[in-house]
């Protein structure tokens, strides 16, 4: 179903077969594949639609997978002339990022933990040593050993059994997220011969040494509904079903918590959260729930000492602390430990002994409190720069005064720290080693505000290299999500080095749908608000175009996933401002994919996007789904990404979406697709291959800014 243009199928017929002339190559070389049109109708509340590339959507079809490898060989064909730029940038990666390191070893129960990456290896070994960083070394997973004959190898865990003896760990050697459950004796060396298929990867030990807790995707919508048990040297054929979610609006998954004392199954989707919990030490129980799910409620549970901590949106926008007896789950028996504040959104919270660690949102950045129970108020930790990112991390052991926190900004590489609750000092642990004469006084990174169409503030963060002018001569990347939630953080990025050095700002625009600042920007980026995402991506592009950091006539826009749909948006909203863009795995054909139940990950996401059943939903989502809103037109240069074995966005959104740009686009600016047939959502795997597929997408980027070397 792939046809060459009129041109170039009479190039072909003079040339022959076998295409033996070069200037017969080039001629065939200088047209894109255009996909076959099929009109396929489409209703829904009286109003028609036509698809006509709607078969792309069959997997099985082989003209399918023919369109997708001619896209790549034009793709290929068009970039060729940057590939001499693309080997600079592969080198210039591997030399910046240290090809032999070791992570920062965290204490777990008696031993040391680190992970060890290898020059020459693409994968990472996983590693401990018992009681002193000075004992032997153990080797308790190397994963390269694991990806041995395989393009794609994506690893979970490994998660060690409580008494240190079993390391379980799961593997998805295709890129869909099945991945399959294996056991390794670190004992007696070896493996076990349990092995269980088809699974989600997320697991959690009891306190028994044998017994392991599973979650179990739906084979069709991929959505994680059923939690199973399994004891160690049993057939999994025999293993329990323990829970099964039967909303499918909801998701689950089990974990334990923080005490170790209890398992927890935590039932989740957009709105509302239910979660069910099991002594840890009795694995053959029965998990109860703790508190019903209510619509609208979210809530989630740790558990130390005597009780549980609940954090909370019950009567609290911007979510609060509770706590509870065990055994008390009630909200009658709930206790308040920090309260609901307007101006500050409570992301989550670390329990220690001595000390509770509350992590704040507050003007847009994490802030990390630290209280002494029994206080009515704490201190922050100081950071001192204007924009950063600052997480707990591996804070496994609760006696302690030492709390472990992740930081990086857009100029600090990722550091860890361990910070002194008591006296308030901290201590560097680990920095990444960032290497090609990289130094931290050659940046400035700098924290402003767009104002919105409608008046609100968008936080932008950016960074740039001295010596700089704003002068409105700059090319500018800018990306954005925006969505679910998640707030996009100002980290390290020790790519992006890259693309400063030749001249570039890098920004980031914390648009709404993100939860930078507080759960209002969510509420208003979402549903029948989810415009504002778009708009305030656009107004921030204004901005610093206004404000001279960017070169209006080279300024580009790049977002994945959720982000591709942003991205998708705003070029067909306003296809001038951009003159380029980036589009990974987009999220592009909204209308159709959230009317289709029985694609991956559809139904428990309504309560974002909203439910086209109901015809408002309808209308709004048909106003500015990208795949839609393509009419004819000019657009912007645009590189388009796909995974062939995409769980999240399937690869036919991104393909369809091109073949109709194709078709209807005026203009002769580039316009490709670029498909892995070797892996899923996030991209490839082996060290190497994700050095070079981003050394890609620079170099797409730098050749329209006209900066080739």
């Amino acid at each position: 179903m792939v046809e060459p243009s009129a041109g170039a199928a009479l190039a072909a017929a003079a040339c022959g077969v076998l295409l033996l002339f070069p200037a017969c190559r080039l001629a065939r070389q200088d047209k894109p594949p255009v996909a076959r049109a099929v009109p396929t109708k489409l209703e829904k509340h009286g109003h028609v639609r036509i698809d006509d590339y709607y078969w792309l959507k069959n997997r099985e079809d082989p003209a399918v997978l023919e369109y997708l490898k001619a896209e790549n060989d034009y793709t290929a064909r068009k970039m060729a002339h940057t590939a001499a730029l693309q080997e600079k940038l592969f080198a210039e990666f591997k030399a910046r990022i240290k090809q032999s390191d070791v992570s920062a070893p965290y204490l777990r129960r008696g031993y040391y933990y680190y992970r060890r990456d290898i020059e020459g290896q693409n994968y990472p070994v996983y590693c401990r040593r018992r009681g002193s960083l000075d004992a032997p070394e153990e080797v308790i997973l190397d994963v390269n050993q694991v990806a041995e004959g395989h393009k794609f190898c994506s690893v979970r865990g490994p998660v060690i059994s409580p008494d240190g003896k079993i390391a379980a760990y799961a593997v998805d050697t295709v890129g869909r997220r099945f991945y399959e459950i294996r056991f390794r004796d670190l004992s007696r060396g070896g493996e076990f011969a349990d092995r269980i298929a088809r699974v989600t990867g997320n697991l959690a030990w009891a306190n028994d040494n044998r017994t392991v807790f599973y979650a179990r995707q739906h084979p069709e919508t991929l959505r994680s509904y059923q939690i199973w048990r399994h004891v160690l040297g049993t057939d999994p054929a025999s293993d329990e079903l323990v829970y099964e979610e039967k909303d499918e609006t909801f998701s689950c998954r089990v974990l334990k918590t923080k005490s170790e004392r209890f398992l927890l199954i935590a039932s989740q989707q957009t709105l509302s959260s239910e979660y069910r919990y099991l002594d840890a030490s009795q694995a053959r129980g029965s998990f109860r729930v703790f508190l019903p799910r209510e619509r609208e409620h979210e809530y989630e549970i740790d558990h130390l000492g005597e009780h549980f901590y609940i954090r909370t949106n019950r009567g609290a926008k911007n979510f609060r602390l509770m706590r509870t007896p065990v055994g008390r789950s009630e909200p009658a028996a709930w206790q308040e430990v920090i309260p609901h504040r307007e101006q500050v959104f409570l992301a989550g919270f670390e329990l220690f002994r001595d000390h509770l660690v509350a992590v704040e949102r507050k003007g847009g950045l994490l802030q990390l409190q630290v209280r002494p129970w029994g206080a009515s108020e704490g201190h922050y930790v100081d950071f001192g720069e204007p924009a950063y990112v600052a997480d707990p991390v591996d804070n496994y052991e609760t006696d302690t005064a030492v709390v472990r926190y992740a930081y990086s900004s857009l100029t600090t590489p990722e550091s860890v720290y361990d910070y002194d609750m008591n006296t308030r000092r901290r201590t560097l642990v680990k920095r990444q080693e960032i290497g090609g004469g990289f130094d931290p006084a050659n940046y400035r990174t700098e924290r402003l505000e767009a104002p919105a169409r409608d008046g609100k503030r968008v936080p932008i963060s950016l960074v740039y290299r001295l010596p700089f002018d704003r002068d409105g001569r700059r090319p500018l990347l800018l990306r954005g999500y925006g969505s679910y939630g998640f707030s996009t953080d100002p980290r390290f990025d020790p790519y992006a080095i890259s693309l400063l050095d030749r001249g570039f700002v890098y920004a980031i625009a914390h648009i709404r749908g993100g939860q930078e600042l507080g759960r209002e920007w969510y509420e208003d980026g979402k549903l029948l608000k989810k415009k504002n995402t778009f708009y305030d991506f656009i107004d921030s592009a204004e901005f610093l175009i206004r404000e001279r950091y960017a070169d209006p006539r080279r300024i580009y826009a790049w977002g994945g996933s959720a982000g591709g749909l942003l991205v998708g948006a705003v070029i067909t909203m306003r296809p001038e401002l951009f003159a380029g863009a980036i589009a990974e795995v987009p999220f592009v054909d909204v209308v159709t994919t959230m009317l289709d139940a029985t694609i991956p990950l559809t139904t428990n996401e309504y309560d974002e996007w909203g439910n086209p059943e109901d015809k408002v939903y309808y209308d709004y989502m048909l106003s500015y789904s990208p795949y839609d809103q393509t009419v004819p037109g000019r657009y912007p240069h645009l590189l388009v990404t796909a995974g062939l074995h995409d769980s999240q966005v399937q690869y036919w959104e991104p393909a369809k979406w091109v073949a109709k740009l194709r078709a209807v686009k005026q203009d002769d600016n580039l316009l490709l697709l670029k498909t892995d047939l070797e892996a899923g959502h996030s991209g490839f795997t082996a060290r190497d291959d994700s050095y070079r597929e981003r050394a890609f997408r620079y170099a797409f980027l730098l050749d329209l800014a006209g900066i080739r070397e």
